[in-house]
Formats: structure tokens, C-alpha cells, sequence
């Protein structure tokens, strides 16, 4: 009976069609110098306990011993697999398949960061004008219109929401497409009144996106309601994730690497309720 709930839980955290897509990208196994053991563990079963720590947000020494998975190992890969790319490589396998079913809409771009505290600090983080000038980072989102994330990056709390804009329109993979080449620039970039800067407007401009910023002191946030709702219910997504509405990470590379992981988990979501 334990082992069939277990089963259970471990195909609803990682379905079939989902590791589909997962296990071509993981990397090789490469034993330690130091030796411990050649044999790996069954990669799925790592995976997924990585996808549960994200989810239940549990550390890493509170992973159930029912997945199979020693945690010291569990984190060892998951550093590994940091390392390797491949949360990145996955969030745009699973683009591409959105991408090439005509799921994503390039109409328009919604941009948007939220603070999160730093439990432990690291690196990063600053004081959160949010949270009392607690240590804290801050999670930037690009999505398209439907809210699904394009791309992600984190920053120091105490970074103007600006300074993500460059980075995240720079980072959006090139996804393919139903029809034609791939794309990587939607119609316009919606974004508030903290990314109000001439030089973004024209850099945004420059290639080819109109641009939709709400401007000091002569519009309200309230205009790009419509919009902004959007960004904000991804943002609840990904907050979904328990171990994203704290950081526990002191490195900020393992901290981005949840986050990307929680945005591939998020499109896979949409695509597995299309195909289902």
C-alpha cells in the first residue's frame, strides 16, 4: 500500500510526458574521484525528489526515504545538474513544445519582480525595501500573454526593477514556432512605473517591440490592470513552489536554478492540460 502511494505521488510530481522530455537532457553520470559507489541511482528517482523538495519546500535532509534517494546525493545531482544547464535546457525544451503547438502568445510580454526573503543570506541578496531591510532577493518574471515565464532571473532585493529589463528580454530563447522560423521578440513589452526609463524605452524600441511602460506621474499602474494581472497570477505560480517563497539557498546559482525549474514545471503544466 506505502509503495503504491508512493508511486502515486511520484508519477503526479513527474508524469511520463514530462520525464519524456527530461531524460534525454540529463547528463551523463560521472562517478567521484573519491569513489563511494559506481552504480547511479535511477535518474528519474532523483528527479523527482528534486521536483518535491521545490514543491513541498522541505530541506534537503527532510526528503522522505520513500523516494529511494539518499538527500546527500539528491543535493549532489542537483548541484551537478545546476551546473550542466540543465534547468535552463529543460525550460526551453518545454517552450519549444509549447511554441510549436501555437500555445504561446507573442502578442505581447509582461514584465515584473517580487521580493522573497533570504533565510541564510548569500549570495545576492540585499536589504528588502519590502520586508524591513531584511536580507532578501528579488525574482524578475517575463512572460507572454497568456502569464507563461519566457524567461526569469534573480537579483539583491535592493535592485531597481529596472536594472532586470535588459537581461530578460536578452535571455528569451529562440522557440520554435508552428509555422515559420523560430521567435524570440514579442509585439509589445507591458511593464510599470519602475521600469520608466528613456533608455529602455528606446533600447526596447530599438528592437523592434513597442513599447507599453506606464509613466511617472502622468499615467496610473491601474491603466495596465488588465495587463498586469497577468504577470501577477504567474508570479503566484511560481510562489506556488513552496521552497520560492523563501530562499533557503545560499548560493544564488542553486536559488535560480529552483526558480527556472518552477517555470518549466509551470509551462509543462499548460502543455500537459492541452494534450490531456
Amino acid at each position: 500500500m506505502i509503495l503504491a502511494v508512493v508511486d502515486r505521488l511520484s508519477l503526479r510530481l513527474v508524469p511520463d510526458e514530462l520525464w519524456a522530455l527530461v531524460e534525454p537532457l540529463i547528463p551523463a553520470f560521472e562517478p567521484r574521484p573519491q569513489g563511494g559507489g559506481t552504480a547511479p541511482l535511477d535518474a528519474r528517482a532523483v528527479f523527482t525528489a528534486i521536483v518535491y523538495v521545490l514543491t513541498s519546500g522541505c530541506a534537503w535532509r527532510d526528503l522522505p526515504p520513500s523516494f529511494g534517494v539518499p538527500f546527500q546525493t539528491a543535493h549532489r545531482r542537483f548541484g551537478q545538474w545546476t551546473e550542466a544547464g540543465l534547468w535552463r535546457r529543460l525550460h526551453h525544451a518545454i517552450l519549444d513544445e509549447l511554441g510549436s503547438q501555437g500555445l504561446l502568445d507573442w502578442s505581447r510580454a509582461i514584465v515584473d519582480g517580487a521580493c522573497v526573503r533570504a533565510k541564510k543570506g548569500g549570495s545576492l541578496t540585499g536589504p528588502s525595501p519590502v520586508d524591513r531591510g531584511k536580507p532578501g532577493s528579488k525574482i524578475h518574471v517575463l512572460s507572454e500573454r497568456g502569464g507563461l515565464p519566457l524567461t526569469v532571473a534573480i537579483s539583491a532585493a535592493n535592485t531597481n526593477d529596472s536594472a532586470a529589463l535588459k537581461p530578460l528580454v536578452k535571455a528569451i530563447p529562440a522557440i520554435k514556432s508552428r509555422r515559420g522560423p523560430r521567435r524570440r521578440k514579442p509585439g509589445k513589452l507591458h511593464a510599470d512605473k519602475a521600469y520608466d526609463h528613456a533608455d529602455l524605452r528606446r533600447w526596447v524600441r530599438d528592437r523592434g517591440i513597442t513599447v507599453r511602460i506606464a509613466r511617472k506621474g502622468i499615467e496610473s499602474n491601474d491603466k495596465l490592470g488588465k495587463h498586469r494581472w497577468v504577470i501577477e497570477r504567474t508570479m503566484a505560480w511560481l510562489t506556488g513552489y513552496r521552497r520560492l517563497t523563501l530562499r533557503y539557498e545560499r548560493k544564488a546559482t542553486h536559488f535560480l536554478a529552483f526558480l527556472t525549474l518552477g517555470a518549466a514545471l509551470t509551462c509543462h503544466k499548460r502543455l500537459r492540460k492541452h494534450t490531456t
